[in-house]
């Protein structure tokens, strides 16, 4: 009698297993969502292509998408597709950024609920070859702590450094082993510096057409520590991006 009892409670624990299983992967692999459908000439033929930007959730309660994709249809039932990975809260923009006289496709999404980072991808689609265009990086910031509470920041290799005084913070940099009591600088220590947060289209003017604008938040003695923004101008010429402009914003301001 006990044998029989241990079987028929290792079989419905298998049981409850499998549902529990079968249950979990139905949720976590949601059906495909439309979430917006797009009207915009992509290709350059004069004709607006239809956009539909689709997603599958990662699971019923979350804002999350694990996969996130584009469908792009013309006039003559041409298909294309772009797979841009996971992320929060997705759209798109059609701007023509390479300056070819055809709206490009501007992909965003966030990498967390807060929108602190975001994910980008820009691709063009005249007369019908699908490619990426590649973003801009910003490769060249430096900064370092300096004795007496300082922290220089240069933005470029010709630049002038930005000299801030950080005191305001010195407990908390006495705390992390950074400073002494009396300010000076126990240890060679760099500022830690974001990848780019955001982009934002904008007119450079009537006859250039559009550029970009990134920001890059600058942070001192650990992450949200922070001191400053650097907010880049880009323009897309000869098949690369070039600096127009660089500023450094204070995160004060």
């Amino acid at each position: 009698m006990k044998y029989f009892l241990s079987v028929l409670i290792f079989l419905s624990s298998l049981y409850f297993y499998a549902d529990y299983t079968a249950a979990s992967e139905k949720d976590s692999h949601s059906e495909a969502t439309l979430i917006e459908t797009y009207q915009a000439d992509v290709t350059g033929n004069g004709q607006n292509e239809e956009i539909k930007l689709k997603g599958t959730r990662f699971s019923n309660d979350t804002n999350y998408y694990q996969d996130i994709w584009i469908e792009i249809t013309d006039d003559h039932n041409k298909h294309w597709k772009v797979n841009y990975g996971g992320g929060y809260e997705p759209t798109l923009k059609f701007i023509d950024l390479n300056n070819d006289q055809v709206s490009d496709i501007l992909y965003q999404s966030a990498n967390d609920k807060n929108n602190n980072l975001n994910n980008y991808q820009l691709h063009t689609l005249n007369n019908g070859q699908l490619n990426e265009v590649s973003l801009p990086e910003q490769l060249y910031i430096d900064g370092k702590f300096m004795d007496d509470y300082h922290v220089q920041v240069k933005i470029s290799p010709d630049s002038k450094p930005i000299d801030m005084n950080v005191k305001d913070r010195a407990e908390t940099y006495i705390h992390q082993g950074i400073y002494d009591e009396q300010g000076k600088l126990l240890k060679s220590t760099p500022i830690l510096i974001d990848p780019i947060a955001a982009f934002d289209p904008f007119i450079i003017s009537e006859s250039k057409g559009y550029g970009l604008k990134s920001y890059k938040q600058i942070n001192g003695g650990y992450q949200n520590d922070q001191l400053g923004t650097v907010e880049t101008t880009w323009y897309f010429e000869d098949n690369d991006w070039i600096i127009l402009q660089s500023e450094w914003v204070p995160a004060d301001e």
